[in-house]
């Protein structure tokens, strides 16, 4: 899709802002920071929390699927990119800077609920500690349907671009790879969900395994503080990938590789994507992924959470499962945002818990490190 296209205004005085049967909608925030704010290290936890705020103004049901729902969430939101200061600790945005910020719905009910809110868009982010005025909206993609999707013409490639950091699990472990199976296993497992068309996941995935091969790739990593809890080791960069000769002799499966390599930009790949993770791009883009350096607060937090979390994880090690890694995770979260003066308060506000269970949390990590010593 040629990038001026990409970058269509919205008009949101107009009736409707796109075709009815829209099923997925893609849009661009240009933000405006009047002043050099500090952003903390989790900020995307703060923007996640703003946007379904929003929502559950006019559509309670809707803000509660989209924040309790056990299976993959239908939308996804990006962190903010632009020209940051790189004169400080911290993550901190310039005065009179416009930043960047995407959204993305994945269901008819999701748009039309992204629709009511545009009719009603505050003139700000209320993003803690650094509210930024939103000066234009626009799209990243145009509007479509899964219907549409699944008629994109095949090519002799597919370039993606991984513009924030992707991770996928493996194994209770993060893999930050661009394998086929993997990414393209995300994509599929979203479009099984959302699309209404469902394709066999064992059948495709082995095909991907025997016939999706890399041509080029640049790609780089980076340990981050993501999601409410815990730490990811993803990449950023760009891939090509090719395919092997007898790959046409499935023309379905031909066809739904390059339909889920446009379905990418919508839906993100890999984890976390509504925290900011994974945001994709189609075509090889470079410039989009150049990974900006990482502030010393958000690596000093993302390798403290690791740490503290392998301990706990030794600790717990008798009870196994997800439940010890995800308490571990939880414990270790605590205590390193404390250590580097964040209170309570906010600590248990971005995790959605209690006050006081994160005061017991951070009492007992404390105790169980001074345990070790």
């Amino acid at each position: 899709m040629p990038r001026a296209a990409q970058e269509t205004e919205l008009d949101l005085s107009a009736k409707t802002l796109w075709p009815a049967p829209t099923e997925l909608v893609s849009l661009r925030f240009d933000l405006v920071a009047e002043a050099a704010y500090e952003l903390y290290p989790q900020y995307t936890i703060g923007l996640h929390a703003w946007f379904l705020q929003q929502i559950q103004e006019f559509d309670s049901a809707l803000s509660a699927q989209l924040h309790d729902g056990e299976t993959d969430k239908a939308f996804n939101i990006s962190g903010l990119s632009g020209q940051f200061s790189t004169q400080s600790r911290s993550l901190q945005l310039q005065s009179g800077k416009t930043y960047q910020w995407y959204v993305n719905g994945l269901t008819k009910p999701v748009v039309k609920g992204l629709a009511q809110w545009l009719k009603h868009l505050p003139e700000v982010v209320a993003l803690k500690n650094a509210p930024l005025i939103i000066r234009r909206v626009s799209f990243a993609q145009a509007p479509t349907t899964y219907a549409k999707l699944a008629t994109v013409e095949p090519g002799r490639s597919l370039s993606l671009t991984f513009v924030s950091p992707t991770s996928f699990r493996r194994k209770g472990h993060h893999l930050p790879l661009p394998w086929p199976r993997n990414v393209f296993h995300s994509y599929l497992r979203r479009w099984n969900e959302f699309a209404n068309r469902p394709v066999d996941q064992d059948s495709f995935l082995d095909w991907v395994d025997d016939y999706v091969v890399f041509q080029r790739h640049e790609l780089a990593s980076e340990k981050i503080a993501a999601g409410k809890r815990g730490s990811v080791t993803g990449f950023t960069g760009a891939v090509i990938y090719g395919l092997g000769r007898k790959a046409a002799d499935n023309p379905d499966f031909l066809q739904l590789f390059y339909t889920l390599g446009h379905y990418g930009p919508y839906c993100g790949t890999g984890h976390k994507t509504t925290f900011g993770l994974g945001q994709t791009r189609l075509g090889w883009h470079l410039s989009l992924a150049e990974p900006q350096a990482v502030p010393a607060a958000q690596r000093l937090l993302a390798d403290r959470i690791d740490e503290l979390t392998t301990y706990f994880v030794n600790q717990k090690k008798r009870t196994g499962g997800h439940r010890a890694q995800d308490s571990a995770e939880t414990w270790a979260t605590v205590l390193a945002r404390r250590e580097l003066g964040d209170s309570l308060q906010a600590i248990a506000a971005d995790l959605g818990i209690p006050y006081e269970t994160a005061k017991t949390y951070s009492k007992l990590a404390r105790r169980a490190v001074r345990g070790d010593a």
